[in-house]
């Protein structure tokens, strides 16, 4: 055996500093698919869509848990419905479509019928043709609907779960996260879908987790926030894990008045560009519309985040695909009761995030040269010190407090 071939066989282990992540952990397929079980398929809540996505009975929408496809689905009672995207005769996708509007669900392979409750109503042949063929006498049509996950909802937002074990919605998220959401997806407003974007990062899911948990790099590789000052170091901030470190709250205020002063903070960064210019301020000038200043990032662990960057309202969902590849599917949405002028606003600012946003794109190309890297050295040992060795809550951008938070639940639900 060559030494390479015995490194690979040895068996691996976290380090022993809290403040250090082994590489190998974003380039592992067995650890990647052990990963799905555990944290999409086990006893966790995932995100799957926004109930304004599916505004009245026969709609539906695409979405996913994990790897598994799900169809989101409001039936002819008004009530919603997530349904694994898998035929019970042969496994076919029986929805091809991302959105749309139906009476029910017909398998395109074998054209088994289901209601969108997933009930399987009718199969073609199902005694057979002139007296031959056929399923047997036997058959139970009411023992091969399609699979029905568990449904919470929650101001507009749509959760499922694999698991009868799960507790409930408000329990998984807890307090401190739920009045987060609350904050962004009130129950007195109803949601208005404004669009969709979609995005393919070549890298692991880990790799964008820590990315959109670390203030740190926000205020260094992003020059729209910090020429603009939509998000600065100078400014109050807050880092909050929460629920053991499952979650994770960013927090910072927005101030006019300070957004464009040179202080000792500005004289650090290269990426500060007092000379940059754009036709549009309403770009970068948000309104406080919800009356405190405040711009956030919540991390709901395993599948989503939800943003409010300025009047950009956001979900980003999190869709692994392998121990390389993630794919994001961003809703932005607004209020029914949005003025035209902020219906504009909102759709300006969501520039600024996305596959091309003028900051979502710095760490698409960022995270794209993290992966070969890390496959090429997974013993390669990543530090995490910014603020401490404590996985508390900071109130500073120049921490990593959320990443060291995060890997403490993780190590702690995988066993490792």
């Amino acid at each position: 055996m060559t030494p390479a071939a015995q490194s690979s066989a040895a068996p691996r282990a976290w380090p022993e500093e809290a403040a250090r992540v082994p590489a190998w952990i974003y380039s592992d397929p067995a650890l990647f698919e052990r990963e799905l079980e555990v944290f999409h398929h086990g006893a966790t809540w995932s995100y799957v869509g926004l109930e304004c996505e599916i505004p009245e009975p026969g709609s539906y929408k695409r979405s996913w848990v994990g790897r598994r496809p799900v169809i989101l689905v409001r039936d002819k009672d008004g009530e919603i419905n997530v349904l694994e995207n898998r035929c019970a005769h042969r496994g076919t996708m029986v929805c091809w479509q991302n959105r749309g509007q139906a009476k029910d669900l017909t398998c395109p392979y074998h054209h088994w019928n289901y209601d969108l409750k997933g009930n399987l109503q009718g199969l073609p042949f199902l005694r057979g043709a002139l007296g031959k063929g056929g399923m047997p006498r036997d058959f139970d049509k009411s023992a091969h609907g399609l699979r029905r996950l568990r449904v919470e909802r929650r101001g507009g937002t749509v959760w499922a779960s694999y698991s009868e074990e799960a507790p409930s919605l408000e329990a998984f998220i807890g307090p401190e996260m739920l009045a987060c959401i609350d904050r962004v997806f009130p129950a007195n407003r109803r949601l208005r879908l404004i669009g969709y974007n979609r995005q393919h990062l070549p890298c692991n899911w880990k790799l964008y987790f820590e990315n959109s948990r670390d203030p740190y790099h926000a205020g260094l590789l992003h020059s729209f926030f910090v020429t603009f000052g939509l998000l600065r170091t100078d400014t109050p901030f807050r880092a909050v894990p929460t629920e053991g470190g499952r979650h994770g709250i960013m927090a910072s205020t927005y101030s006019p008045e300070t957004a464009s002063q040179q202080n000792e903070v500005t004289q650090q960064l290269t990426s500060w560009r007092p000379d940059f210019r754009i036709q549009d301020m309403e770009l970068v000038k948000p309104v406080d519309e919800f009356g405190d200043s405040s711009m956030i990032n919540l991390s709901v662990f395993p599948s989503v985040f939800f943003q409010q960057h300025g009047n950009c309202l956001a979900v980003r969902q999190i869709l692994p695909k392998s121990q390389s590849e993630t794919e994001l599917s961003w809703t932005h949405y607004g209020f029914e009761n949005d003025d035209p002028a902020m219906q504009a606003r909102r759709l300006k600012q969501a520039n600024l995030v996305g596959p091309a946003g003028y900051v979502g794109i710095d760490d698409s190309e960022v995270l794209a040269q993290l992966q070969p890297s890390a496959e090429k050295l997974p013993e390669a040992l990543q530090v995490v010190e910014m603020g401490g060795r404590d996985t508390g809550a900071h109130e500073t951008m120049v921490s990593e407090t959320l990443i060291r938070s995060f890997y403490a639940f993780y190590r702690a639900s995988m066993g490792l």
